[in-house]
């Protein structure tokens, strides 16, 4: 079963309500339901739709991974329900506090997520069900786990450690575990997973979580807390094992691209978000929602979120295909052209209009093989690994004389630049920024408003009124 066929078998937590809400709404109709291998498979697919929440074009890790850095802007921009737009620009502007409505909608998108995965974890431990089948799901959920507490350590810092569903009365008391637990957290569960899942051409259906992606986020996880020993020794194992078989990059960097079946779950992809376009279907929207806000003539429906930077676009080098590949320079309003630039990675002209938006067929790609590559240079300091990336797209190698060594005169720098074109608007800027110490220094240089308590967000104020053993980050 396709992972795109989704079914709500239980009730999400509504925004307004606070994290600790993790209990079902009924315990008794829960534990009548996790019962058969059917039931699991359903809440599997659950479990895997809150990639759709986590990874929405206007969700925390699109907000905080682009347009907390100088890759991404906003100028007219769409507000939604309780989030104004002003709490919108704070993002772009460093004016974040602890009031942010769309603060407080990330936090508890991230836990009602949580919430889905930990509770098939829960379950079937206790289920008569066959052993492999069960090891199987557990290693799927606690990939899914590790990549959302992940993006929330870099987010929060501090967090809660919540592995299983809880009364909401017990909830009210936790406080914030250590960082360190934190990624020990991500660290044991990536571990575990890579141990029991399948490799990447035995995997069940497209989308589902292999033994090459749980190494790969691993290996990222390893490089964030400062390890490049143990980065570089996962990080070869998925390169040795699965490097030019069952991954490898694409003869072309456009191929990556569009809504087209043949551009989904390809050899370069690690792992992949499904969606599938039209109505009544899990269609993305990344093409609409990072469309500028007033643009009739190519979407019905602009969001206005992150805007390509000038910054950006003039990080190209000459003769750079990714450039032309990735943006747009404007549109059409009536015959006056506007000159802005967007992105057109996820570009779908075609797709059927549902309620005044495009319902594109677009995937996602988390993980990709060039960023592995790039890893592997970070990880080992060896320039090869960056040099197959830029050799795809036809650019001097880096330690040759054509390549721009004036500009990039060391490796670190070449790298940083090389994953900034290689993987624009992905969601990857400032978390490298961040996982390479270099977040304080570029983003000043550029303008904006940061110190060092900023490189976290704050916890919701709401969260902390319901909680007062949460504390607040340095700042806020």
């Amino acid at each position: 079963m396709r992972i795109y066929i989704i079914f709500a078998i239980m009730v999400l937590a509504g925004c307004k309500k606070s994290f600790l809400n993790l209990t079902p709404i009924s315990n008794s109709n829960a534990n009548n339901f996790f019962r058969t291998r059917a039931d699991f498979d359903l809440a599997v697919n659950n479990a895997y739709s809150t990639l759709h929440t986590m990874y929405n074009p206007q969700g925390m890790i699109s907000y905080c991974g682009e347009l907390l850095s100088d890759n991404a802007t906003i100028y007219t921009v769409a507000g939604t329900g309780s989030v104004n737009a002003n709490d919108k620009y704070a993002f772009r502007d460093y004016s974040i506090t602890a009031t942010n409505n769309q603060v407080n909608q990330f936090w508890n998108e991230a836990w009602t997520s949580l919430y889905h995965v930990n509770i098939v974890i829960d379950k079937i431990q206790d289920a008569d069900l066959d052993a492999g089948y069960k090891t199987g799901v557990i290693a799927e959920m606690r990939f899914l786990r590790a990549l959302y507490y992940y993006a929330m350590v870099q987010l929060w810092g501090d967090l809660p450690l919540i592995t299983k569903p809880i009364p909401a009365g017990e909830a009210f008391a936790i406080g914030r575990s250590p960082q360190a637990e934190v990624y020990q957290l991500i660290v044991d569960d990536l571990k575990e997973a890579a141990a029991n899942l399948p490799a990447p051409d035995r995997v069940a259906a497209p989308g589902r979580a292999s033994k090459g992606a749980a190494k790969t986020l691993l290996g990222k996880v390893y490089l964030a807390m400062g390890d490049k020993i143990a980065a570089a020794q996962v990080l070869m194992e998925v390169y040795n094992d699965y490097g030019g078989k069952q991954y490898d990059l694409l003869p072309h960097y456009g191929s990556l691209w569009g809504p087209e079946n043949s551009k989904k779950n390809t050899k370069e992809s690690i792992f992949e978000i499904q969606y599938k376009g039209g109505a009544n279907n899990p269609f993305s929207s990344y093409w609409p929602a990072f469309a500028p806000f007033e643009n009739f003539s190519i979407t019905r429906f602009g969001g206005g979120i992150n805007q390509v930077t000038d910054d950006l676009y003039n990080e190209y080098e000459p003769g750079d295909v990714r450039r032309d590949t990735s943006f747009e320079l404007g549109y059409y309003k009536g015959a006056t052209w506007i000159a802005t630039k967007f992105q057109k990675k996820w570009k779908d002209l075609d797709a059927p209009i549902v309620s005044g938006v495009e319902a594109c067929n677009n995937n996602f790609i988390v993980l990709r093989y060039a960023d592995l590559l790039l890893l592997l240079t970070e990880a080992t300091g060896d320039a090869q690994y960056m040099n197959r990336v830029r050799a795809r797209v036809g650019l001097p190698l880096y330690g040759t004389p054509g390549y721009p060594s004036v500009k990039y005169p060391t490796l670190e720098l070449a790298l940083e630049h090389e994953r900034r074109v290689e993987l624009a608007m992905e969601f990857h800027r400032w978390f490298d920024l961040k996982r390479t110490n270099r977040a304080l220094t570029v983003l000043a240089a550029k303008g904006k408003p940061i110190n060092q308590d900023r490189l976290l967000l704050p916890i919701p104020q709401i969260a902390t009124d319901q909680n007062k053993n949460l504390g607040q980050n340095n700042g806020y």
